[in-house]
């Protein structure tokens, strides 16, 4: 039996071609492109800030004295009140002046004996000058006259002297107290025995108006305040000092403002900080030697600052700051920047960014280096040139 072929053969071919042809084309198509990524930015405008660094500090006394006695004796009074203010010169205690009101009362007698041998003596030296120009007496005899009065002239100093110090001596019977301020607790009693420049002291008297702060202020902290300051970044106010605030421990705002007196000329190595002391008024004795605070030194304005808001701002692998910016042709590039401090909820830019730059606030998870964006400008923060600033070493 004879096969013949099968008269659909050429059919199939040509459908199987039509299947290629139609996955060919079906390669060939490319996807629709993606739009821009959306993201918020802020374009960025200088605009003057006040300068604040707020450092943790205590306060110290800005004059104490140590009330010791000056001679031996016992306590016969105690002239104070505990607690109270006291004025420079005011008696505190009084001490038993019996021996040496003795002591002074002696060496003002033999005071008294050698002015008289002084007197004798200048009256034979007299006579004894005309006498020797008629010879009626030696030359040795007048010389010794001369002696005697010279020795009655020393002996007389001798006895002031003597006095003086009895009188001194007399005078430290009553303890006064050296400078005003207020003064503690008494050590010892009415009855006690003191001993001259002992180490132990009766009480001791603190000036609290005005009072010290003193904080540590970074030296990378320092030394960017000159930079700027010679930069003309940063400018002082119109007399030349730095006041200074100072928060309390339990959050309330002292009302007195002070000044920074000075720093210190060497840097704490083991901490890396120098110290810097303000000088506060204290007229209600509210601050106390020791107290913990927030002292806020107001460095000055900076009128071209540049603020970015901290959302915007990420760290790198070794911990620099960075942004995206928005370049003219709407691709993005990440760029490191250098801040200084956090002014309410920005940062303060010191180099990196330049005014009319947009940054991106919002969207930095969904775009990458040269990516082409689509930028929205968003609501920039109030301005904060007066708030207060957190001090951070970047």
């Amino acid at each position: 039996m004879t096969m013949h072929p099968l008269p659909f053969r050429p059919v199939l071919l040509s459908a199987v071609a039509l299947l290629a042809l139609s996955g060919c084309n079906r390669k060939a198509a490319t996807p629709p492109a993606m739009p821009p990524q959306q993201v918020g930015v802020i374009t960025l405008h200088p605009q003057s800030v006040n300068v604040h660094t707020i450092l943790p500090g205590r306060t110290d006394a800005y004059e104490i004295a140590q009330v010791r006695p000056q001679v031996t004796g016992v306590i016969q009074k105690r002239l104070f009140t505990e607690g109270a203010d006291v004025q420079a010169g005011q008696q505190l205690y009084q001490i038993d002046p019996s021996r040496y009101q003795a002591a002074y009362d002696t060496a003002r007698g033999q005071l008294a004996q050698a002015e008289a041998a002084e007197v004798t003596a200048r009256a034979k030296l007299q006579r004894y000058k005309s006498l020797v120009q008629a010879h009626a007496v030696s030359h040795q005899d007048y010389d010794d006259a001369l002696a005697a009065e010279k020795e009655a002239q020393g002996q007389i100093l001798t006895a002031r002297g003597q006095v003086e110090n009895a009188q001194v001596d007399l005078g430290y019977t009553r303890m006064n107290s050296p400078i005003s301020g207020r003064i503690s607790r008494s050590i010892i009693t009415v009855g006690a025995l003191v001993t001259a420049n002992q180490t132990d002291n009766t009480a001791v008297v603190t000036r609290l108006d005005p009072i010290y702060v003193d904080v540590n202020l970074p030296a990378i902290t320092l030394l960017r305040l000159k930079r700027e300051l010679a930069e003309g970044r940063i400018t002082r106010q119109a007399n030349g000092e730095v006041p200074v605030t100072v928060t309390l421990e339990d959050g309330s705002t002292y009302e007195h403002t002070g000044r920074m007196a000075l720093s210190e000329v060497n840097v704490d190595t083991s901490t890396a900080s120098v110290v810097v002391r303000a000088v506060m008024p204290n007229p209600d004795k509210l601050l106390l030697p020791g107290m913990y605070v927030h002292a806020q030194l107001d460095e000055g304005a900076d009128p071209n600052g540049l603020l970015v808001p901290q959302q915007a701002v990420s760290r790198n692998t070794h911990g620099d700051p960075q942004v995206w910016v928005v370049k003219p042709d709407d691709t993005v590039e990440l760029r490191q920047i250098q801040i200084g401090q956090a002014i309410g909820t920005d940062w303060l830019v010191t180099s990196g960014l330049k005014a009319g730059e947009r940054v991106v606030t919002v969207g930095v998870q969904k775009i990458k280096p040269g990516a082409k964006v689509k930028p929205t400008e968003t609501a920039a923060a109030p301005a904060a040139s007066d708030t207060s600033s957190q001090n951070k070493g970047q």
